[in-house]
């Protein structure tokens, strides 16, 4: 296949995967749960990733990170979801804490399921599969990173909330800056889970999930 032809190719696969999917599960919510369909495709992705010669499987969950990257990107997560807490305290102080208040079970399960399942999963499509299919695509780390941001972002429209979009195309392009440096889909994963525990804690669980304000009421 032609250079020209195979990004014609890639770009129509990327609006199509990216964008075709999210309009349709947005439009029609009764298709299949968003949440359902992560399983299965972290599942179709490794076989994929199986085929390509310069992956090994043990990149799944390569962890290779030094202390001082440790370190910084720890306090950047703290300092994000301190700025999270102080944004409910002012624009959403009745959520303050919601999950936790309401329904403290869920919320010790949300810490162990969304970090090993859900995050994960995410950051195998958004940087491990994005990264290494449509390089071709995107050329440049700028190009590349701001990719895996929309399209991320994107994603979330199922929820039907702006604040979704927003706060997740900044976390798009944080998230995507590490697995540049890094490489490690499983260190950027730990980032993601720990972001999401602090959306959920803090207060703003009911932008990334849909029914959670009936469980809590």
């Amino acid at each position: 296949m032609k250079t020209g032809t195979r990004k014609i190719v890639y770009a129509a696969e990327f609006i199509l995967l990216f964008f075709g999917i999210p309009l349709l599960l947005f439009f029609d919510s009764n298709i299949v749960h968003p949440s359902a369909l992560l399983l299965p495709v972290l599942v179709g992705l490794t076989l994929y990733f199986l085929k390509q010669k310069e992956f090994r499987l043990r990149d799944l969950i390569r962890l290779n990170i030094s202390k001082k990257m440790w370190i910084t990107q720890g306090f950047i997560v703290l300092g994000i979801g301190i700025l999270l807490t102080i944004f409910v305290w002012i624009f959403e102080p009745g959520n303050l804490f919601n999950l936790p208040r309401g329904n403290w079970k869920i919320w010790i399960a949300m810490f162990f399921f969304y970090p090993t399942f859900s995050a994960y999963a995410q950051e195998v499509v958004f940087r491990q599969f994005l990264f290494m299919r449509y390089k071709p695509l995107f050329k440049t780390t700028t190009a590349m990173v701001l990719a895996s941001a929309v399209s991320f972002s994107f994603a979330h429209i199922v929820y039907f909330s702006v604040l979704s979009l927003v706060l997740t195309f900044f976390a798009g392009i944080y998230l995507a800056l590490v697995y540049q440096k890094t490489k490690s889909v499983l260190f950027v994963s730990i980032l993601h889970g720990a972001l999401g525990f602090f959306i959920f804690t803090v207060g703003l669980g009911q932008h990334f999930w849909l029914d959670m304000m009936k469980w809590i009421q």
